[in-house]
């Protein structure tokens, strides 16, 4: 893998520069998975990248605070739902590329072209290897089925991941019937919610658990990392692809939007282009362990190994739609 990154730097920087100036990114995606990608658009295309790092809904909050003053030209998130709360702010601003919409999937980018998804991620059921069969796995909705009682792990609430997840349920089966699966849900906690999605893995491979709901891309970095006890603890779970019969597995996206504000606007869309070009969307598949949204882009070996599956079609602005039902339904049914 190393040599394939660094062939992608070493190629870039033979290639002459084209244009000149600079585009400002505000990105909650962190620096090691960006910036080598931004230092070769900045070498093929003369333009240079400034980044700056940060939560989120922090970085929303300054845009809101800077208003048309902001520098910001791009918003970088990890997570439809917020992209879909920064259109709703008036953050964002639609854009016109076609490279954007032949590359990008309908329903993995806003239907206004205010964003787009740039690599996606699954949010599967992972299973302790030798305690759960994969035939006793069906769908997400049998997780509230009373024989998984203080068998499954799962983060807080207060994560957009989950909140996204319920918000694909609420658009699939509506707000009663989602209500009826977290009560469920909920009640098949084996402890109080805790922790990331790695944290929720390593306590199905501790014993602590039986099955979490965890993002590919951080059991993919756990394989793929040098952590010696971050890959005993990934090999001990396996993955199972919910909902096959029906709507298919819940996926989302990392993404970026134009700002409202953005003096750069045509340096910002030739950096998405560039994100969503052959080259940036192997890198992101083989550096990050994320699926490209680019059809014809292969995803890494170990993804592959995985098998495919059936994903969910749905538009991922529905998450952001059904965000805040999503988060009254958690608070009603207990879930911390």
């Amino acid at each position: 893998m190393k040599q394939l990154l660094w062939g992608l730097v070493i190629a870039s920087l033979t290639a002459p520069a084209l244009a000149e100036g600079e585009v400002n990114v505000y990105s909650a995606r962190k620096e090691q998975l960006i910036k080598p990608l931004f230092d070769t658009f900045t070498a093929q295309t003369g333009i240079k990248v400034n980044l700056v790092t940060g939560k989120d809904d922090a970085l929303l909050e300054r845009l809101r605070l800077e208003g048309d003053n902001s520098p910001a030209d791009l918003l970088m998130t990890a997570d439809a739902g917020r992209l879909y709360r920064a259109k709703e702010m008036e953050l964002t601003q639609p854009v016109k590329s076609d490279v954007l919409v032949k590359d990008i999937p309908e329903h993995l980018r806003d239907p206004e072209n205010h964003w787009f998804g740039l690599t996606s991620r699954a949010r599967p059921i992972f299973y302790a290897k030798g305690k759960v069969k994969p035939e006793e796995l069906s769908t997400y909705e049998a997780l509230a089925d009373p024989k998984w009682k203080g068998r499954i792990c799962v983060r807080s609430s207060d994560n957009i991941y989950n909140q996204s997840m319920l918000g694909s349920m609420i658009a699939a089966d509506g707000a009663d019937k989602a209500q009826a699966w977290a009560d469920g849900f909920v009640k098949n906690f084996a402890r109080p919610p805790e922790g990331a999605d790695k944290d929720q893995l390593k306590a199905v491979a501790s014993g602590q658990c039986d099955l979490a709901i965890a993002n590919t891309y951080y059991y993919g970095q756990m394989l793929a990392g040098n952590d010696p006890e971050e890959q005993a603890a990934a090999e001990k779970v396996a993955i199972f692809w919910p909902n096959q019969n029906d709507r298919g597995t819940h996926i989302n996206v990392s993404g970026a939007a134009v700002t409202a504000a953005a003096g750069h606007v045509d340096n910002a869309v030739k950096l998405l282009e560039f994100l969503v070009s052959d080259a940036s969307q192997h890198w992101y598949a083989e550096a990050n362990q994320e699926y490209p949204v680019k059809a014809d882009v292969e995803p890494s070996a170990l993804l592959k190994g995985w098998g495919e599956f059936k994903a969910d079609s749905l538009n991922l602005a529905e998450l952001g739609k059904h965000n805040a039902e999503a988060v009254k339904i958690m608070d009603k049914a207990g879930w911390k």
